[in-house]
């Protein structure tokens, strides 16, 4: 057996998952897991503990002296290299703004000051983890999109994000940029579709996973599927020509309807001469862990954006 481990750490809405990870083998250890319900509108405390709850059941399992990293899938907004939450106003996690969770998770693991605990947006993590453990990592330059609550999105080069030049947006991020009558976010979520099924059948959606359900008896609901994928193809195109990206990995809870739009999307992409490989992630959560336990590699970390700039 493996003498050393990291945990590496997936924060959603809703939840926390933590898994053991053996870096230098490449194994996300899914017998070495703890998954807790978390109440994002809590106290500061009440999460912090949480969190903490289930870092210590992995480390209980895997024993303390073998723990040489913790790498955190974190939502935004957030300062990544400081470890300091900012997360006001975004109706989740509210309790924990200005707090340097880093020193937190230290101070209640009871961990040395110089132990690495890293953290990154989970887009991202989820753009890494794709691209050294899914079918992406044969590729040079790759695209990752998660579509579910929110608009998520990561370039990388050689697995490193890039998120400067002209060649990409601001910082990796598409979700804010225009689109329609407002922006990327509004039309690449599940709010989207929410919207659009309630203004055109005056009742409650039911959420994307009921329509995915809909669509295949109701050509009327397969309709809001296809215009989904149209709009997303003429989005993301000039994007994926721009980057010269040789592959496409779309993730989230909308991709698990991608066959309702996937020939629209595969349409629209064609029509800007833009045709990557696409592929529909099979690692889910998992790749966001898998990029979060990355972070404690120091020679991988060591040449992220925000760290080999400074």
């Amino acid at each position: 057996m493996t003498t050393s481990f990291v945990i590496g750490v997936d924060i959603g809405g809703s939840h926390i998952t933590s898994m053991a990870v053996d870096l230098k083998h490449k194994v996300l250890h899914r017998e070495l897991t703890s998954r807790r319900p978390v109440d994002c509108h809590e106290a500061a405390d009440c999460i912090l503990e949480a969190w903490v709850g289930s870092l210590q059941d992995v480390i209980k399992q895997i024993g303390l002296k073998h723990l040489t990293g913790i790498g955190f899938a974190m939502p935004g907004p957030f300062d990544y290299p400081a470890g300091v939450a900012h997360f006001k106003g975004v109706k989740k996690y509210d309790s924990l703004n200005t707090i340097d969770v880093r020193a937190e998770l230290l101070r209640r693991l009871k961990l040395p000051g110089h132990f690495p605990i890293r953290f990154l947006n989970d887009a991202t993590c989820f753009a890494i983890g794709e691209a050294w453990m899914g079918p992406a990592s044969r590729f040079h330059r790759t695209v990752a999109i998660t579509l579910g609550t929110g608009f998520g999105s990561a370039f990388l080069e050689d697995g490193i994000p890039v998120e400067e030049g002209d060649e990409v947006p601001e910082s990796g991020c598409v979700y804010h940029l225009p689109f329609g009558t407002s922006n990327a976010d509004d039309h690449f979520s599940s709010r989207w579709f929410k919207r659009v099924y309630e203004e055109l059948f005056t009742r409650s959606s039911g959420g994307v996973k009921e329509m995915s359900e809909e669509a295949l008896q109701n050509p009327d609901v397969q309709a809001i599927f296809t215009e989904f994928g149209q709009n997303l193809g003429n989005f993301m195109a000039p994007w994926l020509v721009r980057f010269r990206a040789g592959c496409l990995t779309i993730g989230g809870n909308i991709s698990r309807g991608y066959d309702l739009f996937k020939q629209p999307f595969r349409q629209a992409l064609r029509s800007h001469n833009c045709e990557p490989a696409l592929f529909l992630s099979e690692l889910g959560e998992l790749a966001a862990i898998a990029g979060s336990a990355r972070l404690t590699d120091d020679s991988f970390y060591s040449k992220l954006p925000f760290i080999s700039d400074k």
